[in-house]
């Protein structure tokens, strides 16, 4: 089956996606412009005679482009998470606490308890979830705008932004690793198999690397049992598998984007756990240590007393003071009479 018979429905005015795409078509002309803008720069400066290099250097210049732009929601994403990670503890005391009770004035008062818990800390349940709704639809742009481009080569879609017919068929024929960027898993030749397999391979591993490094570095001892827990580590076995399926029946053009964005999900996930754990975590375990040492070091380096020592000096000094307040006699203190007027009413 050919690319340009597969997945004709995606591409279709008349199918469901069709709707999305069109509300998205500022975003995906934007995005045609800055893949175009990409590849001539990169020619520019002299990857023109390589083997179709450019183009899939364009993808990759501009899926870091994007992540650039939307890693202030990222830090924001992540920041929510991270409280709510550390409320992990506190939220199932409160569950515990009302289990089993199902009458109206427990439920009233487990939830009362819950959105006091969150205004204390300043935790937002959503929090996580509205940078994530902000950054999906230039995710599912930046899918469509690869995946149109052997349709738009062979007239099946009309062109559009920077895509024009002869940009889409320079696209398609392009050749890196021994496949095309229009190949599918299925339409490869054998060693672009290999290639498209390795990539579809990276592309569950990191993934798989990026959910099972935040949950066995990020979480709060206390939440690394029970049910939830324990769904969360199968989720991440499972969803790193279904790329499989998904990722044969995709363009080459797509899982170079696909694995470019999993290496930098992973990239990222590694910088925030290492230096914006979550409290009570083992990562936040291991930064303690690391900025002790650092400290440790400094003060060695500038001749400084060390930690021990001037904890030390500063527990001397606090003896002292209670030595020497001791010593002092305190005088009596007198409550002041009052007014006979005052007394008799």
């Amino acid at each position: 089956m050919t690319p340009m018979n597969q997945n004709v429905f995606y591409l279709d005015n008349s199918s469901f996606f069709a709707f999305f795409y069109k509300i998205l078509y500022p975003i995906e002309w934007l995005m045609t412009h800055l893949l175009n803008i990409f590849h001539e720069a990169l020619t520019f400066i002299g990857f023109q005679d390589g083997p179709g290099i450019a183009w899939v250097l364009s993808i990759v210049l501009l899926v870091v482009f994007v992540r650039l732009c939307i890693l202030p929601l990222f830090v924001k994403q992540m920041n929510s998470m991270r409280k709510m990670q550390a409320l992990q503890p506190k939220l199932k005391h409160i569950q515990d606490k009302y289990k089993g009770k199902t009458d109206p004035a427990s439920r009233e008062a487990m939830n009362r308890e819950t959105m006091k818990l969150y205004a204390d800390t300043g935790a937002n349940p959503m929090g996580s979830c509205v940078p994530a709704l902000i950054q999906s639809p230039v995710f599912m742009t930046m899918f469509y705008v690869l995946s149109s481009v052997s349709y738009i080569a062979r007239g099946v879609k009309d062109p559009y932004g920077a895509f024009t017919v002869d940009v889409a068929k320079d696209i398609e024929a392009t050749h890196v690793f021994n496949v095309s960027l229009a190949d599918m898993f299925g339409t490869a030749s054998g060693s672009g198999k290999i290639t498209v397999g390795v990539f579809i391979a990276l592309m569950c591993l990191t993934m798989f690397l990026s959910q099972y490094y935040n949950l066995r570095r990020n979480l709060p001892r206390e939440s690394m049992q029970g049910q939830q827990y324990n769904m969360q580590r199968s989720m991440a076995f499972i969803f790193p598998v279904m790329y499989i399926f998904s990722g044969i029946a995709f363009p080459f053009a797509v899982l170079v984007y696909w694995l470019t964005n999993n290496v930098w999900t992973l990239a990222q996930t590694i910088v925030q756990v290492e230096h914006m754990p979550t409290p009570g975590s083992p990562a936040a375990e291991t930064r303690a240590k690391r900025v002790h040492a650092r400290e440790v070091r400094r003060r060695e380096r500038e001749g400084l007393p060390t930690i021990e020592e001037e904890a030390l000096a500063k527990a001397k000094a606090a003896e002292a003071e209670r030595g020497e307040k001791g010593h002092q006699r305190q005088q009596p203190s007198r409550k002041k009479s009052q007014p006979k007027s005052k007394r008799k009413k």
